[in-house]
């Protein structure tokens, strides 16, 4: 007999459907699967065969054939094990149903039956409502991230026992909903807080222009000043995730298999804080077969480079073209992937190798410029604000008064925000920080005085193209943040600032 099982599995962000086939002959008992399977799928053989058996039905007789359609694409790991579970019973007539075109499915079994969680079932259910498809049966713990696709019926599953009987129509089970406003209404008492920052002022208002406008962010300090204390807060005051910013970085964490069980959806913006020991793959993403990698993590987020200079110069350079296009290209014998990478970077380093500031530092003017030098001009051209974080002073400190509530701050984002969605409305632009050669003409057109101002500091500073454009971008921030209309040259004064490593200038 034969049999025919809907399923689907991810390449890259995306899924793509795949048929279980599955032929019942006659012949000595041996199970063939067929269609480029790995490692992980060949072992399926023995998991389902024990799955089946502990699940009280009889194991096929004959030679099974298992096809994996399409075959000219590598199916990875043990997600096809249910499915082929279900073909292999249906072929050996040991259940009756009509619903195996309705359904897609998915699952990892366990020796006794059971049905364990896998990965990527987010873009799997995305990609059978595409198709047409009335519902998908998964496992329990990924049943919340399958149900926030609308208009599909998610039927979760325990054991392979229990997926027959839902099948044959002997046991009824309820698709799962889930209620999204009540997922994204969640509190914002944050364990991280800019009210516990004591002083830095200055710094303070360049994460908030930062946040308001997606600008990446270096922080140039000695150690102890409070730069990670004030990366990790820079997460709460960015804006709330939408939904469709909430689907794009739950698919990315689901692939990577970082989802929690029975987590619906990211909410919260990523933070992604990776040690300098990092490789060029962990964080632009690779493998024999591509994977994201930290900064499409970081998707939607922060990325938080602590000791910008100890990472390799290869990890580093491998950024430019993230940072510049929101999107990441790896290319291997597999295949070429696209994963988006649109995320903040924040990074922090010392002024000098023994971070002090240059005048009390011992280390000669030639280390302290080889140090700087690990940092190539163009990823520094990509950065739009350089931040020095000084020493905190001690009645700054020991003052009772806390600071700002990063909840105040927040709102000043959101409403800089929405002034750009508005401004950018029906363009493939989401904030100052994407702008494009045309945007910028268009709204951070400059009057006299403020143009003269910064042909000035382009001679007198010797800033480079790009840089001229990250000024205008984070001025339009300002002034965003302002509530004014027109770029002024009081905002690119305050821009001109942030170029401290174009200036070379320190304390």
């Amino acid at each position: 007999m034969f049999s025919k099982v809907c399923s689907a599995a991810v390449q890259g962000t995306e899924a793509y459907p795949v048929e279980v086939e599955v032929n019942a002959g006659w012949g000595d008992t041996l199970v063939v699967i067929v269609g480029l399977p790995d490692t992980a799928v060949k072992e399926s053989r023995d998991r389902v065969s024990t799955a089946i058996t502990n699940s009280g039905f009889k194991f096929p007789m004959g030679k099974t054939t298992i096809n994996l359609a399409p075959a000219d694409v590598k199916k990875e790991g043990p997600s096809f094990d249910l499915p082929i579970a279900v073909g292999m019973l249906a072929a050996s007539e040991q259940f009756e149903t009509e619903q195996l075109d309705n359904f897609v499915m998915v699952g990892e079994l366990a020796l006794t039956g059971a049905v364990r969680s896998v990965r990527g079932v987010l873009p799997i259910a995305l990609r059978a409502r595409q198709d047409g498809r009335s519902g998908l049966l998964v496992p329990k713990e990924n049943a919340a991230e399958a149900a926030v696709v609308s208009g599909l019926n998610v039927i979760p599953v325990q054991n392979l026992r229990e997926a027959v009987s839902f099948l044959e129509g002997e046991v009824k089970i309820s698709p799962l909903r889930v209620d999204l406003e009540k997922i994204f209404d969640q509190s914002w008492d944050d364990e991280l807080d800019f009210a516990d920052v004591k002083g830095q002022e200055s710094v303070k208002r360049a994460l908030e222009i930062a946040a308001a406008g997606g600008h990446n962010v270096l922080l140039i300090g000695p150690p102890g000043t409070g730069k990670s204390m004030l990366a990790k807060r820079l997460p709460t005051i960015l804006p709330p995730l939408t939904l469709a910013e909430a689907l794009e970085t739950t698919t990315i964490h689901s692939i990577t298999g970082l989802l929690a069980p029975g987590q619906a959806l990211v909410t919260r913006r990523p933070f992604r804080a990776p040690h300098h020991t990092a490789s060029d793959a962990g964080l632009l993403g690779g493998s024999m077969n591509p994977t994201p990698g930290e900064i499409s993590l970081a998707h939607h987020g922060v990325l938080f480079l602590d000791e910008l200079p100890e990472f390799k110069r290869s990890a580093l350079e491998t950024m430019r073209q993230p940072l510049e296009e929101g999107k990441v290209t790896i290319s291997r014998a597999a295949g070429t992937m696209t994963f988006p990478a649109q995320f903040m970077l924040v990074a922090a380093m010392n002024p000098t190798p023994d971070g002090k500031m240059p005048g009390e530092s011992k280390s000669s003017p030639r280390e302290i410029q080889n140090y700087l030098g690990r940092i190539s001009g163009p990823l520094l051209d990509r950065i739009d604000l350089h931040v020095e974080v000084p020493q905190v002073k001690f009645r700054e400190m020991t003052a009772a008064r806390p600071g700002e509530p990063s909840a105040a701050i927040r709102e000043r984002v959101v409403a800089a925000r929405q002034r750009q969605q508005k401004r950018f409305d029906g363009r493939k632009v989401s904030c100052n920080a994407r702008m494009g050669t045309k945007e910028l003409k268009e709204f951070c057109a400059l009057d006299d005085a403020a143009n003269e101002m910064l042909k000035f500091a382009m001679s007198d500073l010797n800033l480079s193209a790009r840089a001229y454009d990250r000024i205008l971008k984070v001025a339009r921030t300002m002034a965003d943040l302002a509530g004014k209309e027109s770029v002024t040259g009081e905002h690119i004064g305050e821009a001109i600032q942030y170029r401290s490593l174009d200036r070379q200038i320190w304390g």
